[in-house]
């Protein structure tokens, strides 16, 4: 059992200048979309887990390889994220089993020595529905100059039948960033970092 993929999408996008303001260096974000048959499309299906184990490591193995060619390496990588939108014909569930296994996530993680969970969106939707990539930096989920959200369209996907899967990343945080970090919040608040609304 293997996921049929129809195409493959690569984004790509350097920003020089930001804020009206040239970037010290090329902002840089990216995502590798796989445009796939949805197994389960037009019927309910009580387990997706077959097809989960099946497609994730297939999927998260050949996503994650597109995006370290794209970067150069996984240590470039300091932001990163995922989506999934699923067509017509599918439930939101079928979206999220694709993305939410670590079967999938774990490729992209280990691949960039990361620590923080991936930030993800899934979301139903027709042809050339907004794709948006969340993306956390990849070791400090406090970090808001890496709170980034990558967003692009495929005009052909998803068909009714279909699912998108994607991974998305950053090179860098966003230029000029100046809203500073939640940890300042915490302590200008006297909360702790572990549990942040004082509940």
């Amino acid at each position: 059992m293997t996921p049929e993929i129809r195409k493959i999408v690569t984004y790509d996008e350097e920003v020089l200048v930001e804020g009206f303001r040239a970037a010290e260096a090329p902002w840089r974000m990216f995502a590798v979309a796989a445009v796939l048959k949805n197994p389960w499309a037009g019927r309910f299906v009580p387990d997706l887990k077959p097809e989960i184990q099946a497609y994730g490591p297939v999927l998260g193995k050949m996503l994650t390889e597109r995006m370290i060619g794209l970067a150069g390496s996984g240590a470039a990588i300091e932001a990163y994220g995922k989506a999934a939108v699923v067509g017509l014909d599918g439930e939101i569930e079928h979206a999220s089993g694709l993305i939410h296994t670590l079967r999938f996530g774990n490729h992209f993680r280990e691949a960039v020595e990361a620590k923080s969970y991936l930030a993800f969106t899934n979301t139903r939707g027709p042809a050339n529905a907004p794709i948006m990539v969340p993306l956390m930096d990849k070791n400090d989920a406090g970090r808001r100059s890496h709170y980034l959200t990558i967003q692009f369209s495929i005009p052909d996907a998803p068909r009714d039948d279909e699912v998108i899967v994607v991974l998305g990343a950053a090179l860098s945080g966003r230029p000029h960033h100046r809203i500073g970090d939640r940890y300042q919040d915490l302590k200008d608040l006297g909360h702790d970092v572990d549990n942040p609304a004082a509940v």
